[in-house]
């Protein structure tokens, strides 16, 4: 039997202001344990939350930028379970009207488009951490600490539909919400600290069947990779255990990538085990329209209206386009590039930044900003591509020198000094071809009888001939030229 995933994405998105969302403690990462943790949040009698004005202006730029509805009036509930990091027993979130409903994603996985529709976005407040391997009991037996530093810190939770048929698809889609959080300013999109975690829904049903399977829910997933491989790893379990004659129990599920495995940690709660009510302390949200206004003001340019202006002023291909702004710094780089070079060029300095570039950054594990080739040097590598000075096989030499830390030498410089200058000279190539042809007369007969594979093999000798360093499209030319 053939299988079909269906996968949808809870994204936690803390955001980025000072303070908590309802409460004037800092959000600042590292602290000692429990020194962040002021009446509010930890549900002393007589404590009120107040809403923090900065956590919704963050909600409402998200809801423009993905084109979803901001709702003028939402309402924070109460979701009550009993957990040690949680102090006040309950959650303060959104459930029946949240803060942002609708919206889109796209995004590419390989040269394919997709597009990822939004159910909501609704703001509420992160539990504490319980720290499991810490600390000892008084007998040495392993005991739990509760860290309640992140008690109330503002999230806005980011809820797909369930769309996704493919762990990739999955991560590309996280990938480009992570692009645009970070792109907006809404959040720092720091994974480790776990500033950006993704919850996924996965379940299987047999290709062709509506009805959805039964769904488990992986918790708390902070790396894109093991994103992936949680994904992987759960669908299978599920394929195997339908095709042995079992059932899916609806649970939650740990990622353990020690192990490359899911564990189960408890059976999933639906809705109304949790006991959703209004929050009596706190005002239903009013959002204005000149609020609304005011904020779409002051947010930069989105990525789609940056990915449409390189599609029809640079003429780049839609691939492109969307590859160079899934993050802010690397199109700022693309940009910073640019300012440098005419438009018609612009294809080849997309080509080396997702190619060589991206490579280089990748294999050292650097982010874009802490590039040794700076836009000022790459674009002066793509001129000297452009007008026939350098081979493409030389300009990887060249920004081989530079990633190396040549930074004292400009790239002609470097051009000058290791002899890589590319010979465009018409009457050089001329020669160097009639010599090929006079000492390759068999492959010349070949050429003439008809064997096109021939044509290669010439231009494969001159270039040999000629130490990689003469103009190819210039050789082809006249070796046409020469041959008709």
């Amino acid at each position: 039997m053939k299988w079909e995933i269906v996968i949808g994405l809870e994204t936690h998105t803390q955001l980025s202001t000072q303070s908590k969302i309802f409460s004037g403690s800092s959000t600042a990462f590292g602290a000692a344990p429990n020194t962040q943790a002021n009446c509010v949040d930890l549900a002393l009698p007589g404590s009120l939350p107040v809403m923090n004005r900065g956590a919704v202006d963050r909600a409402i730029r998200f809801g423009l930028a993905v084109g979803g509805t901001v709702s003028p009036r939402s309402i924070f509930a109460r979701k009550n379970y009993f957990y040690p990091d949680l102090p006040k027993n309950y959650q303060i979130t959104q459930f029946e009207i949240p803060v942002v409903i609708g919206g889109k994603i796209r995004f590419f996985v390989g040269d394919e488009e997709k597009t990822v529709n939004l159910t909501r976005a609704h703001l509420e407040e992160d539990a504490g951490k319980s720290l499991h391997d810490t600390f000892k009991g008084p007998q040495g037996e392993p005991a739990t600490g509760i860290d309640l530093n992140r008690t109330g810190t503002p999230l806005l939770e980011i809820v797909t539909e369930p769309e996704m048929r493919s762990a990739a698809e999955a991560v590309e889609y996280a990938r480009t919400l992570h692009g645009l959080v970070v792109w907006l300013g809404i959040c720092d999109g720091n994974m480790q600290e776990g500033s950006f975690r993704c919850d996924a829904n996965v379940s299987v049903r047999p290709v062709g069947q509506k009805e959805f399977g039964t769904r488990t829910e992986i918790k708390n997933v902070n790396s894109f990779r093991f994103l992936e491989r949680a994904i992987l790893f759960e669908a299978r379990r599920q394929i195997d255990v339908l095709e042995d004659g079992g059932t899916i129990i609806q649970e939650t599920r740990l990622y353990d990538d020690v192990n490359d495995e899911t564990r189960s940690m408890r059976t999933k709660e639906d809705a109304h085990d949790y006991r959703y009510f209004p929050d009596p302390d706190l005002p239903p949200l009013m959002i204005s329209s000149e609020w609304i206004e005011q904020v779409r003001a002051d947010m930069p340019e989105l990525p789609v209206v940056r990915r449409e202006r390189y599609e029809t002023e640079l003429g780049l291909p839609a691939y492109d386009a969307a590859q160079l702004t899934v993050t802010r710094s690397v199109s700022d780089f693309f940009d910073a590039t640019m300012a440098r070079l005419p438009a018609e060029q612009a294809k080849l300095a997309s080509n080396w930044i997702m190619g060589e570039l991206a490579a280089s950054l990748n294999r050292e594990e650097r982010e874009i900003a802490d590039s040794p080739v700076s836009p000022e040097n790459l674009a002066s590598l793509i001129q000297r591509i452009a007008d026939g000075t350098l081979s493409n096989k030389a300009g990887r030499e060249v920004f081989a020198a530079l990633w190396a830390g040549e930074h004292e030498r400009n790239v002609d410089a470097i051009i000058e000094a290791r002899g890589l200058k590319q010979v465009s000279d018409a009457g050089a190539i001329g020669a160097l071809i009639d010599e090929v042809l006079a000492a390759h007369s068999g492959i010349v007969e070949e050429y003439r009888a008809g064997k096109q594979k021939a044509f290669n093999s010439l231009v494969g000798q001159i270039m040999k001939a000629g130490k990689g360093k003469v103009n190819p499209a210039q050789v082809n030319q006249l070796l046409k030229e020469k041959l008709g």
